[in-house]
């Protein structure tokens, strides 16, 4: 596994996961605003300017107050109804990266025919109660990544995750955000976009090893499901899939766990999962999409012949 450097920008902290002194370049906050993914240093920079200790909180407050107002500027003239925020709501006990992104993250709401029609906080998006009072549905996406020997690769949520936590689920699974790059519809490139995006966000899969148009989106779901009593999704979802050998280097502020599997492996999962053994659960979305889809669409991938598992026209209503 790679021993990179990431930076969590609105998070305002430094960050090595291979531990020690962190190498900072300098970047200028028009680097922050253009890139869609958290920014990555070598640990190895040729800089000899190491920082041992955060940077002064008035400059890391003034580069996310720059960051954030460039971000809004992306999108002031895509044509969706003014979002909904929460900002004056606070939650005590969730972590504090989850919070962050909860609040700062702004979803794209669709209607039934995935036709745009506002946006709204991440926050907004997975309480339970604005989903059935309001309806709430977002745009979403399920990645499912496969290395050369046609293996799956499934993460276990991490424990601080807000909805489902620590349950066993596809590669990658997050929601395409209200900004310029990511709602462009032709060829669902915004979609793929946003799978790069998160890809690295939570794996540390160098967006290199997954160019967008290696991603094939193969169909979409509308599905509804609880977390919890207070937490659940209500989401439109993409299902992208991508053969690639990768470099995993798993965020464990995202990620609990990785591991690739089998068919025959997936198959003992699933047995697990459905006898409640070891405490092993799945996710509902990917659930449905094994319960649905999965196996055959697998075959497409041994033979290569994914193309023809295509079917974006159908949006499955699945329960």
């Amino acid at each position: 596994m790679s021993s990179s450097v990431t930076s969590s920008l609105l998070g305002l902290s430094l960050t090595s996961r291979a531990g020690g002194a962190v190498a900072v370049p300098n970047v200028s906050i028009q680097n922050f605003v253009n890139r869609n993914q958290l920014l990555k240093f070598s640990s190895s920079s040729s800089n000899p300017s190491l920082i041992r200790n955060p940077l002064p909180l008035s400059r890391l407050n003034l580069i996310a107050r720059l960051y954030s107002s460039a971000s809004a500027s992306v999108v002031a003239n895509a044509s969706a109804a003014p979002s909904t925020k929460m900002g004056d709501v606070s939650d005590s006990a969730m972590d504090a990266v989850q919070r962050r992104l909860m609040f700062e993250d702004e979803c794209i709401l669709v209607d039934e025919n995935d036709n745009v029609v506002g946006h709204d906080s991440k926050y907004n998006c997975h309480l339970m109660e604005k989903i059935e009072s309001e309806n709430l549905l977002h745009r979403a996406f399920s990645v499912f990544l496969f290395n050369s020997k046609h293996e799956l690769l499934l993460q276990q949520r991490s424990a601080t995750k807000v909805t489902f936590p620590l349950v066993w689920t596809n590669t990658c699974c997050s929601h395409p955000l209200y900004r310029e790059s990511e709602l462009i519809k032709e060829n669902h490139l915004g979609v793929r976009n946003a799978a790069q995006r998160k890809l690295f966000d939570e794996l540390g899969i160098d967006a290199s090893d997954v160019p967008v148009d290696d991603f094939t989106p193969l169909g979409r779901i509308l599905y509804k499901a609880p977390s919890d009593g207070k937490w659940g999704e209500h989401e439109l979802d993409y299902l992208l899939f991508i053969v690639r050998d990768v470099n995993v280097n798993p965020n464990p502020e995202e990620v609990a766990a990785v591991r690739y599997v089998n068919r025959k492996e997936l198959q003992e999962l699933l047995r697990k999962a459905d006898a409640g053994e070891d405490g092993l659960k799945l996710s509902p979305w990917f659930q449905l999409v094994v319960d649905n889809f999965l196996f055959k669409w697998w075959d497409h991938v041994e033979k290569g012949t994914l193309e023809q598992a295509v079917d974006m026209e159908t949006i499955h209503k699945l329960s």
